[in-house]
């Protein structure tokens, strides 16, 4: 008799649904799912126990398997798992985490997916000590673009990606199964996992942490306060402006990761590439125009439509939206997280620099002040100074 695999996944949004059908789906797996959120744990153990539970694919039933619980009870989901799996926003790691420290064991993997920048700090920071017997993966997005159907009963898989690039860190107890593989055969055989370089390579790489502030400040940057009869586009309206600083941010992230790579020899951080490089490998197939990165943007059909997030006024027009999330969390747990590993690596980034303190201003929030991350609100952000990690040997685990 196989043994069982016991899996948790944590959250109950689009990513959590989905995952949830096809992981139950796979022989000999127990899947769990742990939502702290409100009441979508009672909500849905409750629709569980009156209708199926389908996943959809091109209009066809994927799965039809239903998770063995849906609980808020984090000592009811994690003891015995051999996998946590996170498929929530970066800012409900720590809650979670701190949920299931005192019911993890030795040699469990714990994966963000997304892990978003900073996941291993949070991993580390909360868990102390007993991180160092865990696993811990990251990958740089969901395995597919998907949407809820109708919460608790249905979700639909709207594509699956050909591959997803990750990294992984093993723990000194590293437990009876091979994290990669084991996730691998939860997903199925697409997206095929590819793990390359250390895991603050994968943290570097997040382009949501630069794209969305640097698409901000180009567009809004000299705003005159008077309301728009429309949204601006946001991707398809990028200008030559905004598509430079990008790049020239982007520019400062690999820049950061060739410094630790010539400070720490035999750390890997090769998966950091240019924006420019990032954007073709990933949608080269379907722009239209790839000339240089403006006009990529700018002729990506996936782009279609998306615009600027604003609010709009009591005359039905329009003005811009900072507390949405594009700063609101790729501010603290994107963008601020990849400036306090520089400043740990010494490399300057007045670009980036830039970029945080017009972003700052708009939360209303101090992160970077006098040229330093030691503003009051790195308290709630995910840069590792936040727990306490200073050096390229805390960040990168070797001391």
């Amino acid at each position: 008799m196989s043994e069982i695999l016991r899996v948790a996944i944590c959250g109950g949004g689009n990513g959590a649904h989905v995952l949830a059908g096809i992981a139950s789906s796979r022989p000999n797996t127990e899947a769990r799912v742990f939502t702290l959120y409100a009441d979508e744990a009672e909500r849905w153990s409750g629709l569980l126990k009156e209708n199926d539970f389908i996943i959809y694919k091109r209009g066809q039933p994927l799965t039809t398997t239903k998770p063995s619980m849906v609980t808020k009870k984090a000592e009811e989901a994690i003891p015995g798992c051999d996998m946590i799996i996170f498929v929530v926003p970066a800012f409900a790691h720590a809650e979670y985490l701190e949920a299931i420290n005192p019911h993890l064991q030795p040699g469990v993997t714990l994966v963000g997916l997304p892990g978003c920048s900073g996941f291993e700090f949070d991993v580390y920071g909360i868990l102390q000590e007993k991180a160092k017997s865990c696993n811990v993966m990251q990958f740089e997005s969901l395995p597919w673009p998907c949407r809820i159907s109708e919460f608790g009963k249905s979700a639909v898989v709207l594509g699956t990606k050909n591959t997803l690039d990750g990294a992984m860190q093993m723990g000194n107890c590293p437990g009876s199964k091979d994290p990669l593989a084991t996730l691998q055969g939860l997903l199925g055989t697409k997206p095929t996992l590819v793990l390359s370089g250390h895991l603050l390579a994968i943290t570097l790489i997040q382009p949501n942490a630069y794209f969305h502030p640097s698409i901000l400040y180009g567009r809004w940057h000299n705003w005159d306060g008077k309301p728009l009869d429309e949204p601006p586009l946001y991707y398809h309206g990028m200008d030559e402006f905004t598509a430079n600083l990008l790049s020239d941010a982007s520019k400062e992230v690999v820049s950061i990761a060739n410094a630790i790579a010539v400070q720490c020899p035999g750390v890997d951080m090769s998966p950091v590439i240019h924006v420019y490089d990032w954007f073709i490998a990933v949608y080269g197939l379907e722009i239209g125009d790839k000339t240089n990165l403006q006009t990529s943007f700018r002729t990506n059909p996936g782009y279609d439509g998306l615009k600027h997030p604003t609010k709009r006024t009591e005359d039905g027009k329009f003005v811009p939206d900072f507390t949405h999330r594009y700063l609101s969390e790729d501010l603290p747990f994107g963008l601020v997280v990849t400036r306090g590993i520089a400043e740990i690596a010494n490399v300057k980034t007045p670009i980036i620099d830039k970029l945080i303190i017009w972003s700052q201003e708009k939360l209303g929030k101090k992160y970077l002040i006098d040229g330093k991350l030691q503003g009051p609100d790195i308290s709630t952000s995910r840069c590792p100074q936040r727990y306490g990690f200073n050096t390229l040997a805390a960040i990168l685990r070797k001391d």
